[in-house]
């Protein structure tokens, strides 16, 4: 039985911000997209909600927390993103709640997006590998957030001269979800995706896969998801419409 054919994401649009739980996480399948869209003049802002601090066993926090914020931001000028955001939440511990979402609903007050990007927080990537505690917590506050962000009355503390209530955003894609609808033709810009995620060196080095390849890596999600949108590279997103009624 053949996979469903993916449908081609939109592109009329010039602002989007990426909100995952760590530093690697949108490298590990979406940042070759994100390097297609700045190729198009979008502007796009990531938001790190850690630092990915737990990630290098043999790295204490404090020490691992620099390394991979300048990895990060290494990472995302390799694909055109300009502007890296960490808000500072303790990685591997982090909790869905109104906490959470009040952080991530500033954010989208502040940045304004159409677009929202998030990774898979369902609970596999498909089959029996399960999903990380943390990106389920932050995708699943992530769809919250950009609700809450439209609502004057939902944290009106956080509402001033300066922040007001943000009810633009039109959908929220999570990136690499086993329920995937569509997907991104990132043939083009393959190369740079490789490069973004080969920028988090000391993390790859930290998680001890011999001889991971970057590059071979990709390329066997990036072909299977390419066979789908008949192209030869491409990158699969579900999609969650905000508006009512859709």
């Amino acid at each position: 039985m053949h996979p469903e054919p993916l449908e081609p994401l939109p592109e009329d649009w010039t602002r989007a911000l990426a909100v995952v739980a760590h530093p690697d996480d949108l490298e590990f399948g979406a940042a070759a997209a994100i390097a297609r869209w700045t190729g198009q003049g979008k502007d796009i802002v990531y938001c790190m909600v850690t630092s990915g601090e737990a990630g290098i066993d043999g790295l204490p926090p404090e020490e691992c927390r620099p390394v991979r914020e300048a990895e990060q931001v290494e990472s995302a000028r390799v694909v055109g993103v300009t502007e890296v955001e960490f808000l500072h939440l303790p990685d591997g511990i982090l909790e869905y709640g109104v906490p959470l979402r009040r952080e991530i609903a500033a954010v989208v007050r502040r940045h304004r997006p159409e677009i929202v990007i998030t990774g898979n927080f369902r609970e596999t990537f498909g089959g029996r590998n399960l999903n990380q505690a943390d990106h389920i917590a932050v995708g699943r506050a992530v769809l919250d957030a950009v609700r809450d962000a439209g609502n004057r009355w939902v944290f009106p503390e956080q509402l001033t001269e300066d922040l007001e209530p943000w009810g633009g955003v039109r959908e929220v894609w999570a990136a690499a979800s086993p329920e995937a609808t569509h997907g991104v033709d990132t043939t083009a810009t393959f190369d740079a995706g490789v490069a973004s995620l080969e920028a988090h060196a000391a993390y790859i080095e930290g998680l001890g896969w011999e001889d991971f390849d970057a590059r071979e890596f990709l390329e066997g999600f990036g072909r299977a998801v390419g066979q789908r949108m008949g192209v030869a590279l491409a990158t699969s997103f579900e999609v969650f419409p905000m508006g009512w009624g859709d």
